[in-house]
């Protein structure tokens, strides 16, 4: 299901956690050091796997990057990559593939152990941890994955998913698909801290416009009592915009705009305004 091109690319993705860069420049055909320590030669799909069906999407939330697996720069196969300092803002789209069995239970880049269970991926120069969205363009299934490991090496491939991740997305069958990647990134408290005494603006959460007002009314009250949060109708040309807000805190209005992107609302944005004086 997944090539063997691809196996070795993730073989030396873990292979430079371990400092043997040198066995990446083994041809394929030829087994390295690395790939000796795994039970099973070439990767594939577990044998008698759970029903992944279940396992909930990656919970975002903030956690310092690690020690392990965030160097600067790293060279695999003769190309260098450098790690971001952050990943807020991230966005990038190609193709993914996944990793299962063969990896299952090793040690991840940034020294956690692999579950091809977990909602969890790889991705060659965001830091780790990262939570990104990733989703297929093919069918327009979306899935939030934890990145805590590095890859995929082979050409073109954006991120490399579990196992469940894959599932997630039905991609298992073609092995790899077309995606679109970006990440839900929260700052440091420290940071936070420091942002709410620089605020100086009051932001709306911008869901849908539509023509028929009894709609908007309606769904207005409804989301308000869900998320607790005020509701914003704006009217003209024809339309009714529905928004969410006024919100005070940038870091509160981020973080209910990717809840709502994720519960039946993708294409929703921030609006920001100044805050009156006084």
């Amino acid at each position: 299901m997944l090539n063997k091109t691809m196996t070795i690319a993730k073989a030396c993705s873990l292979t430079f956690l371990f400092g043997l860069l040198s066995a990446c420049s083994s041809s394929p055909s030829t087994p390295t050091s690395q790939d000796d320590r795994y039970q099973i030669k070439h990767d594939r799909a577990p044998t008698d796997a759970p029903d992944v069906s279940k396992v909930e999407d990656a919970h975002p939330k903030y956690e310092p990057y690690s020690r392990q697996g965030n160097n600067m720069t790293y060279t695999v196969r003769g190309k260098s990559y450098t790690v971001l300092t952050t990943g807020k803002g991230f966005k990038e789209s190609g193709d993914a593939s996944w990793y299962g069995s063969k990896f299952h239970g090793h040690l991840t880049s940034n020294g956690e152990t692999y579950d091809m269970y977990s909602m969890s991926a790889a991705h060659k120069t965001l830091p780790l941890p990262s939570y990104v969205r990733v989703t297929n363009l093919d069918n327009n299934k979306q899935v939030i994955v934890r990145v805590n490991d590095r890859g995929p090496f082979h050409p073109g491939r954006v991120i490399d998913l579990s196992y469940a991740a894959a599932h997630r997305i039905d991609m298992l069958k073609t092995g790899t698909a077309r995606v679109a990647i970006e990440t839900i990134h929260f700052d440091s408290p420290e940071s936070l801290a420091l942002s709410e005494l620089r605020e100086d603006k009051i932001h709306y959460i911008q869901l849908l416009a539509s023509k028929d007002k009894l709609k908007v009314n309606m769904l207005a009250r409804e989301l308000e009592e869900k998320y607790q949060v005020p509701s914003h109708i704006i009217s003209g040309d024809g339309l009714h915009r529905l928004q969410l807000g006024p919100i005070g805190l940038h870091h509160v209005a981020e973080q209910l705009l990717q809840k709502v992107k994720q519960q039946g609302y993708p294409q929703s944005y921030l609006i920001q305004h100044d805050k009156p004086n006084g």
